[in-house]
């Protein structure tokens, strides 16, 4: 806990208009608050987390506490772990946008840690050290994108669940997540992507539920404390430091899912924690004369992203988790709003977007769009910059369409499996600027994706109108669970296919976490206010399914193309696929069918680099097909080897690269609705 304050001790002078935030100097603190539009500013220290009440108060001056329009002041004696707020003062006018109110305690929109009594609604920023840490050498880890396997996950999700084995005080934290991570390595992990850890309000959900998923921050530099171990206000920090120490001593990177388009306040009736009572006009796009929140979130509000207080304010944000925090990257959420300006109109050149691409400190950081937002507009292939990523919605669309035998899929899937050309070819740009992805935390989980053809969100208590509509899933013939062997033998080829097409296309591979052991939520494809077993992992599934986590495993094992036995790595699966010769072939050979009603494909690409053949056969239709197989050279029969076939049983589904068993003859029979990789050397 935070020792009391000596009041004593709190001298204060005017201070210094820099750094922003709270900040830890020789004998006490410097604060600075942002206020363009405030007529006083007062800063509040308390003692505990639960006081009601500050310990001190100090005013700050318009004469001698501000310079420009940030309020500043030195405070002596204040230490690490000091908990602190402010009072704005101004005028109540919402109809202008200004929605100042001095009874309200608010946070420091810099502060590096937040103190969060649960169920009071009492929040508190906190004095942070940076430097107090000992990183022992640690430094953001720089994997290459053509060695990157993403595992989208939630901190809490992940280890909450008691068959996880995590002790019960670390259970869905940050330290639960460290003793999880033998776990990651042995699947083949290279990097997290962690559902937001920004502080954010839980209680910003329907009644009787919780916001599990985070997407409604409270502010942009603090850890959510809801994921730490203990009281200490400081443990989050610390707490979150080792689990990126520990991750990135395993070899693996962290991304965070960052939310700067939006935050917890909401729209007119929502309540005020920090940027609605601290500047207003400046930090949200306002309409309508600054009476109505123009809202791309579907949250509520929209940050003003391209204002130059809140570009900075971003910039910062993102550099202290990467100089700070050791981070490895960010996945934008909705990062289509960046691209607006202040009237909400699309910007061909976004100020805040091309900021954060060219800063220098943020250099081989990876940077993550999903380019779309809530109003419709929808950017993938057309993002701005050079160096962003982005997650890839039409791949996720179009190998779900093909596994269904949509007509007219076959050439879209084909174009995604190698690369996305149609999409990205214009930027003339590697194909791992597609994050390639079938399933992701907003919609059905792999699992569900095969077993429903509906959403079932009544839980939510929204009558079931939430959640996307168009799932592009298939039940099998079934809806919901089924103990027919036929429908769920056909559910685990499903799953494999898509598990295949994921980690055989080019571009980054995104898994969502418990898909490689078929974690299901019964149909719920929005289930974002559930804290409770629907959301968490069930680790009693690696039992049940180890037959799909050792698919799982040994398909990234070979992408990565690593030696298991030692330290060796060689050319990933994926860039010798990349610079390879292709050859596009039908059941018959080099006569592929693009007709609307096609749902087969075969590819044989000649790795020149190995001095050998893969040919893949993508059997999307309803029946099985037989398929030629090309001629090497000139001999008249070659002998392939199978390595995977999804529709045969496990072990047989796939092998060890090297006991691949031989195939003879000059056809392969591919079931209906499988994916089978053959391989040969010259």
């Amino acid at each position: 806990m935070t020792p009391p304050l000596n009041n004593s001790m709190t001298k204060s002078t005017n201070g210094r208009s820099h750094p922003i935030g709270a900040t830890v100097e020789r004998g006490g603190a410097n604060f600075c608050l942002f206020s363009r539009t405030a007529s006083a500013v007062e800063l509040l220290l308390f003692n505990g987390v639960n006081d009601s009440h500050p310990s001190q108060v100090v005013t700050l001056d318009p004469l001698e506490h501000r310079t420009y329009h940030y309020w500043h002041a030195f405070v002596a004696g204040v230490e690490a772990g000091q908990l602190y707020g402010y009072r704005v003062h101004g005028p109540w006018d919402p109809s202008r946008g200004l929605c100042f109110d001095a009874a309200k305690v608010l946070l420091d929109p810099y502060g590096r840690a937040v103190a969060i009594t649960e169920g009071t609604g009492l929040m508190k920023s906190v004095v942070v050290d940076p430097g107090a840490y000992d990183w022992q050498g640690d430094q953001p880890l720089r994997h290459p994108c053509a060695r990157t396997i993403i595992y989208e996950m939630h901190i809490r999700g992940f280890t909450a669940h008691p068959s996880s084995g995590v002790s019960e005080e670390k259970r869905g934290t940050y330290a639960g997540l460290i003793a999880k991570i033998p776990y990651l390595q042995d699947l083949g992990i290279t990097a997290v992507e962690l559902l937001p850890v920004f502080a954010f309000d839980r209680q910003a959900a329907p009644a009787g539920q919780t916001n599990y998923w985070g997407y409604q921050p409270l502010g942009f530099f603090a850890p959510h404390p809801g994921y730490s171990c203990g009281d200490d206000p400081l443990a989050a920090v610390n707490q979150f430091r080792d689990m990126v120490k520990a991750l990135h001593r395993a070899g693996i990177e962290v991304i965070l899912d960052v939310v700067f388009n939006h935050t917890a306040e909401g729209g007119l009736n929502g309540p005020t924690f920090c940027f609605r009572g601290i500047d207003n006009p400046n930090y949200y796009l306002l309409k309508d004369g600054g009476s109505q929140y123009a809202d791309y979130s579907g949250c509520g509000n929209s940050l003003n992203a391209n204002h130059p207080v809140v570009r900075r304010m971003i910039i910062d944000s993102l550099r202290y988790w990467v100089g700070e925090m050791h981070v490895d990257g960010f996945r934008f959420d909705l990062a289509s709003i960046l691209a607006r300006d202040s009237a909400g109109n699309v910007l061909p050149n976004p100020p805040v977007l091309w900021d954060i691409e060219s800063d220098p400190q943020l250099a081989g950081t990876k940077l993550i769009a999903e380019a779309w937002d809530a109003a419709g507009l929808y950017q993938v292939g057309s993002f701005v910059g050079d160096s962003w990523r982005e997650w890839n919605g039409r791949f996720r669309d179009d190998a779900r369409d093909f596994f269904r035998s949509t007509p007219g899929s076959l050439g879209r899937f084909a174009d995604r499996l190698i690369g996305s050309p149609q999409i990205y070819g214009h930027k003339e740009r590697e194909a791992e600027q597609s994050i390639n992805f079938v399933t992701c935390h907003d919609g059905f989980t792999l699992n569900d994706l095969v077993s429903y053809n509906h959403k079932h969100n009544e839980a939510n208590g929204e009558q079931n109108r939430d959640g996307c509509d168009d799932n592009r899933s298939w039940n099998c013939g079934v809806e919901g669970p089924s103990n027919d062997p036929a429908v769920e033998q056909l559910r685990a080829r499903q799953i494999r296919n898509f598990i295949a097409v994921t980690l055989l296309s080019l571009g980054i591979p995104m898994l969502l976490m418990g898909d490689e052991v078929r974690r299901s939520q019964h149909g719920n494809n929005n289930s974002y206010g559930m804290d409770d077993p629907v959301n968490w992992f069930d680790w009693t599934l690696l039992q049940q399914h180890a037959d799909l986590h050792r698919f799982v495993k040994l398909m990234i094992s070979r992408r990565l193309l690593r030696d298991l036995h030692s330290e060796q790595e060689r050319t990933p699966l994926n860039v010798l696929i990349r610079d390879a010769t292709k050859a596009w072939h039908g059941s018959r050979l080099n006569n592929p069918d693009w007709g609307e009603d096609s749902h087969s494909i075969g590819l044989t690409i000649q790795l020149k680099r190995e001095n050998s053949w893969l040919h893949l056969i993508l059997n999307g239709y309803w029946k099985p097909l037989d398929f030629e197989l090309p001629l090497i050279g000139t001999n008249t029969v070659t002998s392939w080897r199978r390595w995977l076939d999804t529709s045969l049983a496990s072990p047989n589904d796939i092998v060890p690269w090297e006991m691949a068993p031989s195939h003879s003859g000059n056809a392969y029979a591919a079931a209906e609705r499988s994916v089978v990789v053959l391989y040969t050397t010259g």
